[in-house]
């Protein structure tokens, strides 16, 4: 089978498309053929040798947390899912013909593969991060990089809970991101003073990097009221930085719910084939994602 996979850590050039031995289903697993691969920040961070809170890679090593596709092969305990069905969910190695997922759900009605593999990791990680900051019904949370696939969720979601939302995008979305229910500014200079316009900033969330956290400490007063997912110095600015996943099949159950119900919807901007996985790492890279870029396979 095709796998993407690297034997360096580096820039997008030491992705390599290689033949690789077929990976199978353990306990409490399924193998799925993979249709579509969610591409993540976190999928580059890991290729250029960030460690972010969890055991450094053993090399050579597959890339890609996110899939949906079609089960091909069910490991022993596994119950409630059969050959064929349609699932998307997280694992291992999944820019690949086949990959192995270790929680998974089935696919919402009316989602495309390439859809439906944009969400996993995406809503977990906006699920986690509303927990951790703490934010309240009718308070106001401040979102930097508001456009990509995890601001696209928190916006939504924090929405669907009764949150204000101020979020900061590039000037070619801000109208994504008032589409999404947020008031929105862009980040170039004068961006705090803007925001305080908005209103008071109750907490924050720093989904980009881009380097703002002194920004987002003074506009909420409270480093503990900051999270970071982008920044691995957030510890120098008294900020927590949150990088270990929480319960995935609990996120997917509520992604799936709030799928259906209409209240959540994060746009493909772009896909890719296993041979442009660099170029997708490039873009994602880049930022300025809207929604979510994904594999194709």
């Amino acid at each position: 089978m095709k796998k993407v996979s690297f034997a360096e850590f580096g820039g997008p050039e030491v992705l390599r498309l290689t033949d690789a031995e077929e990976p199978h289903a353990g306990p409490g697993q399924v193998r799925v053929a993979v249709r579509a691969a969610g591409v993540n920040p976190v999928d580059w961070r890991l290729r250029e040798g960030q460690v972010l809170g969890a055991h450094p890679l053993e090399l050579p090593a597959g890339v890609g947390l996110d899939a949906a596709g079609v089960v091909d092969e069910i490991g022993a305990g596994v119950r409630g899912v059969a050959l064929g069905d349609h699932v998307f969910g997280e694992g291992a190695s999944t820019y690949a013909e086949l990959a192995v997922l270790s929680a998974w759900a089935p696919m919402p009605e009316g989602l495309t593969f390439a859809e439906a593999a944009g969400y996993p990791s995406v809503v977990e990680t906006a699920l986690r991060v509303l927990r951790e900051v703490g934010v309240r019904p009718g308070q106001t949370l401040l979102v930097s990089g508001a456009s990509g696939g995890v601001g696209s969720a928190v916006l939504q979601i924090a929405r669907e809970r009764g949150i204000r939302v101020i979020g900061t995008a590039g000037a070619a979305n801000q109208e994504y991101v008032r589409g999404l229910g947020a008031l929105a500014t862009t980040y170039d200079e004068g961006w705090t003073a803007r925001v305080r316009r908005l209103g008071a900033v109750d907490a924050a969330l720093d989904l980009a990097g881009s380097g703002v956290l002194p920004e987002l400490v003074d506009l909420t007063g409270d480093p503990e009221r900051v999270i970071s997912i982008a920044d691995t110095d957030a510890a120098k600015f008294g900020v927590r930085f949150s990088g270990t996943a929480g319960s995935v099949p609990d996120a997917l159950a509520e992604a799936a719910d709030l799928i259906a119900r209409g209240r959540l919807h994060i746009p493909v901007e772009e896909s890719y084939t296993l041979a442009e996985a660099a170029r997708a790492h490039r873009d994602s890279q880049a930022g300025h994602t809207r929604g979510r870029r994904v594999i194709l396979v």
